[in-house]
Order: C-alpha cells, then structure tokens, then sequence
C-alpha cells in the first residue's frame, strides 16, 4: 500500500488521531426512486490505501472548533464533521466541546465518500473522547443521518450495500488488488445525474432484497472475477455530461488496467491490476501518453478507520 504521510500537525495535543481510507463501489446499480424521494441502491464497496487523518482534544468551552489547511473547504457547521459532533451532543443531551484538525488528503466530491469518511470518523473518536460509550449499532443509526455512505465508513472492507447502500453485510476479501485512481478536476452533479434521461434504473424486483443482476454479481466476484464485476449505472448519464471521463476509462484499460469504472458518481475513475508493479506500470504509461490528473496507486484495506 502507497499512501501520504503527514505534513502539517494540528497546532494541539490531540487525544485521537484517526485515520479514515477512501472507498470505491466495485459494483453501483440504482433502482427505482422510493416514495421518500431517495433511490435504492445496490453495491460493493471496498476501502482502499488513501485517507485523510483527523486529530481531536476535548474543549472545556463546550465548542467544537475544526481547522483544515485545505484551502476551499468549509469548516463551519455544515461540514460532516461538525454536523457528527452536533448530532452527538443532540442525542446525548449535552454540550460537549472538541478541537478538530482534519489534514485532508481524499480530494473533495469526487465519489469516494471522503466526507463520509471524516463524518465516520467524528462519530467513533468523539464518542470514546466524551465517554458516551454509544454502541455500534446507535452510531449506525446517527450515521444515516448524516449520510447514506458514512454507515458503511463506520467498518469498511469489502461489503455489500442495499437500501440507500446502509443495509451491509460483509463479503470475504478479494483477491489481491491494486487501484490506480485517476483524479480529474471535474465538478459532477449527482442529483442531476440521478434525474438525467440517460439513467436507465433497473427495474428488476428484489427478491430477499436483492436483484437477480446484483446475485449474479455477487457470484462473480464470490467466484474471483473481479473484473467482471465492475460496474456503475451513473456512468452513462455522467459521460454523457462529462466525456472525458469515459476517455480516462479507456486510457486505464489502454494502459494495461484488467478494467476499469467510475466510483460512485464520480468524477474519480479506477483501473484494476493484480499486483503493485503492474497498476505502478499503468500509472507510467497514463502519465507517458499525456494524461495530466493526479493518479493514486493504493492497494485494499480491510477497514474504513484506524486509529495512530
């Protein structure tokens, strides 16, 4: 695994450092919109070798304060991470306080719910920082407020989702795998690719909460065929708006990938290889044949958090 190492400290003695790994959807179907205006989804999510680290220390003000040297990204309530802290004090009925640096290193609304991620991250570090001793299955329920990644980002690994994508059960590990992320500074508008005439949603009837579509998937990836498993319904409407994303996925496969897909609605695009040398090699050839966005080779880790 090929990751950043820290650069900048938190300007404090934190209590928690937690690291939260980026995901990608190996496999992303939607179906058809619920009656309370959310899509189901069907999914493989899978953590991998990129993270951002967030560093937390209690505040005896009762203010929760979060610093990040990104430029452009928000630090007030609106941020995930806030929004996990004040959900946290909503539930237990106080007013607890926290310093927060988040050093972000995931690029922002780029389908791998970094934000997700962070939020994820809030919900478990300051809930043993402030000694709620909330249990898994409460952090859960609060994560869903705040997102339908972030309670997939509480466990990570390899892991199919349903519902909104919090409906999850573990799936045994992969074969190993190496991802070379490509990073293009595109800005995608997932509720209007939800909402594109292109979206064609399967319309298959679940049946013990599954599809027939997404078993046969599931078979597959079961079976090691991992490449075969690839799959993202909102690629057709999102390259439809934003083509040079499908001509990043046939430069990966062009560059010797086994195959590649956009991570849930994008911009981000992967290719697959079996080993490091090789998606090293397909990362060579990408930046050899002119391709100017930031590429990211990281292999599969087993969790979305961990703490250092």
């Amino acid at each position: 695994m090929t990751g950043p190492s820290r650069t900048n400290g938190p300007g404090f003695t934190p209590a928690l450092v937690c690291r939260s790994f980026a995901k990608v959807n190996l496999y992303l179907d939607v179906l058809p919109r619920r009656a309370d205006g959310f899509h189901n989804i069907e999914t493989v999510f899978q953590t991998v070798g990129l993270w951002d680290e967030l560093s937390f220390a209690p505040a005896e003000d009762g203010m929760v304060a979060l610093a990040c040297p990104r430029a452009g990204l928000s630090t007030g309530p609106d941020n995930l991470v806030c929004r996990a802290a004040a959900l946290l004090n909503r539930e237990a009925g106080t007013g607890h306080g926290a310093r927060i640096h988040l050093e972000k290193r995931i690029p922002v609304a780029a389908g791998l719910a970094g934000g997700s991620g962070n939020a994820a991250a809030a919900l478990v570090a300051l809930n043993s920082l402030w000694g709620l001793n909330f249990p898994q299955a409460r952090l859960a329920r609060l994560a869903l407020e705040l997102g339908s990644d972030v309670p997939y980002c509480l466990t990570g690994g390899l892991m199919a989702g349903t519902l909104r994508g919090e409906e999850l059960h573990s799936l045994p590990p992969a074969p190993e795998t190496w991802f070379v992320l490509v990073h293009p500074p595109v800005a995608v508008s997932t509720r209007d690719a939800y909402n594109h005439p292109l979206l064609e949603k399967n319309q298959e009837t679940p049946f013990a909460g599954k599809t027939a579509s997404f078993r046969r998937a599931l078979r597959g990836l079961a079976g090691g065929d991992l490449a075969g498993t690839l799959f993202n319904r909102m690629e057709a409407p999102i390259f439809h708006t934003h083509p040079q994303l499908a001509e990043i996925k046939a430069a990966l496969i062009g560059a010797g990938c086994a195959a590649a897909v956009m991570s849930g609605s994008g911009p981000t695009v992967y290719g697959i290889c079996p080993s490091q040398d090789e998606a090293q090699s397909c990362r060579d050839r990408l930046a050899a044949n002119g391709l100017e966005c930031p590429v990211s080779v990281v292999g599969a880790v087993p969790r979305a958090l961990e703490f250092v």
